[in-house]
């Protein structure tokens, strides 16, 4: 339960701009999670997240630059090992289907392992459309993908 908590977690703060900890809170009841405002300042700090500023001036939970090359990418990696079924590419976009209901996990978990490469994103239930820069760096991707996850 708790890394499922901690998958959503991950994926609100990646979907929506979330500024306080009772937004976070709110967003987990609403995703059927029924947790404290405890819970949620535990998880806040095992999952290392911090409050960076965005781009409309206020602040928002994200996951540190610390985070994304040690502990965060392991488990942003798990997402991707359990949600991946397949991946292929058309030009420069390239699709990976997960089993159902997990697209949008693996979709933040893309955004976060695949930031510099990737344009944008787009999760469905079960399919994820990734837009990269050219043809080959979605073969290139596609590859990887391959490797890592299947």
């Amino acid at each position: 339960m708790k890394s499922k908590r901690h998958e959503r977690i991950l994926q609100l703060i990646v979907e929506e701009h979330i500024t306080t900890q009772e937004e976070l809170l709110s967003g987990l009841k609403a995703s059927g999670f029924n947790v404290t405002q405890a819970t949620v300042s535990r998880d806040i700090k095992e999952l290392k997240l911090l409050k960076s500023l965005s781009e409309d001036g206020k602040y928002r939970y994200s996951v540190s630059a610390d985070n994304s090359t040690g502990e965060m990418k392991n488990k942003y990696q798990a997402i991707m090992k359990q949600s991946i079924k397949g991946v292929d590419y058309a030009q420069n976009i390239a699709v990976l289907k997960c089993y159902e209901g997990m697209a949008n996990a693996a979709c933040a978990a893309v955004d976060m392992i695949f930031a510099s490469e990737v344009v944008g994103t787009l999760a469905g239930d079960d399919t994820i459309f990734i837009l990269l820069r050219n043809e080959e760096h979605a073969k290139k991707f596609t590859e990887d993908i391959k490797e890592m996850y299947l």
